[in-house]
């Protein structure tokens, strides 16, 4: 068999994760410390899994209704209304299995072959590969970092074309921990409206905003009928195995989205979508709790980094910090794997990111503040060797 000839050319050209690469290289060092994956080190909170845990004791393990359970639809419409000032009905909302599987539905419903699709970078790396796969063209940006990595309104207007179909939209952002204020959009939707361009507004990390509450591009003028909203529980309600996400948006996207997905995975799972409505109904309290650590870890993070001389700009949003090597002389490939080898440390080098994120390096700071303290010291006695 000649499976070369076999493999599609769009799966064989994907690039592995950047991000795995280092984790798996960190599992098989003996005391290494990983700050590489954006994984919560709290346990799901006790009401979500008793939630879980009941619905199995009730022998609740059939199928869902494709679309997710009417209940879990309702609760997630109800908690966008009330956290996120923003108005779906169950009709335009559709359960999945995490948020990836929504923003590989999004593409595929939206992109033909030849469809570009604007990127900004660094960005998460699922972006570029999901968009190869359906024939489509990634269009990356460039995201500054005297701009603290936000989109500018006349970046995303250079890049638009007749082609272009699909804005991608990651904020709170995962590298950089940028985030974009209600003045930072409003140019950017002026330059979205009067378009046929949509929106994939991902939103996992929208609880995780500091120094002020998220705002949704999908709560501006003009900006709901083209924007898909995406989230999860994974990030907000330390849910990550549990794989449950959604998507919100205009009834005919969502009602295609649904039909792929059915084909593809038939619904999300069953306890998952049970505890999810736990989860939303009485853990805004575990969400504050959550988000008071991680800022208190971030601002921690940022000072030693700045201290130690890796400048590293303020993140406002997510659980990473996004320091900047270039004082090293190393690039963030060489950085990464020297850090890992001498002090057994594992980041994850700015480039899996994207080519703009070459400089930097990303640190995860959902961690405890014990293990984090470890892992600066290590950091620092690691510069402190190259020459």
């Amino acid at each position: 068999m000649d499976y070369e000839k076999l493999i599609s050319a769009g799966a064989r050209a994907m690039r592995p994760s950047g991000i795995r690469k280092f984790f798996d290289i960190a599992a098989q060092i003996e005391g290494c410390i990983s700050l590489g994956v954006g994984e919560p080190d709290f346990k799901t909170p006790w009401t979500i899994r008793d939630a879980g845990i009941r619905s199995l004791e009730k022998g609740r393990t059939w199928y869902t209704a494709n679309a997710g359970l009417a209940e879990l639809r309702q609760e997630i419409c109800t908690y966008l209304a009330r956290r996120m000032g923003l108005s779906y009905e169950p009709a335009e909302t559709l359960v999945t299995v995490g948020g990836s599987e929504a923003i590989d539905l999004i593409v595929r419903t939206l992109i033909n072959p030849g469809d570009e699709v604007i990127i900004p970078e660094p960005c998460f790396v699922c972006y570029d590969p999901i968009t190869t796969l359906t024939g489509g063209v990634p269009v990356p940006v460039a995201l500054r970092r005297e701009d603290d990595f936000r989109l500018r309104a006349d970046a995303l207007a250079a890049a638009i074309t007749p082609k272009t179909k699909l804005l991608i939209f990651p904020f709170p952002a995962n590298p950089t921990g940028a985030v974009m204020r209600k003045e930072d959009l409003e140019p950017i939707a002026e330059v979205l409206r009067g378009t046929d361009i949509i929106v994939l507004a991902d939103e996992i990390y929208a609880e995780l905003t500091y120094g002020g509450r998220h705002v949704s591009i999908a709560s501006l003028p003009g900006m709901k009928e083209r924007t898909v909203l995406v989230s999860g529980f994974s990030k907000t309600y330390a849910m990550t195995g549990w794989r449950l996400g959604y998507a919100c948006g205009p009834r005919e996207v969502i009602g295609v989205m649904t039909k792929v997905h059915q084909s593809a995975v038939m619904c999300a799972p069953t306890t998952s979508q049970y505890a999810a409505v736990a989860a939303l109904r009485r853990c805004d309290a575990d969400i504050e709790a959550m988000r008071a650590e991680y800022d208190m870890r971030r601002r921690m993070l940022v000072s030693r980094l700045n201290g130690m001389g890796l400048a590293c700009f303020e993140p406002q949003g997510a659980f990473y910090a996004f320091p900047s090597i270039e004082g090293t002389g190393l690039s963030s490939e060489e950085f990464c794997e020297g850090l890992l080898r001498s002090q057994r440390v594992a980041v994850v080098p700015g480039s899996a990111f994207g080519a703009s994120g070459e400089g930097h390096v990303r640190i995860s700071y959902s961690y405890s503040v014990g293990y984090l303290d470890e892992a600066l010291r290590r950091i620092e006695r690691f510069l402190q060797e190259i020459p």
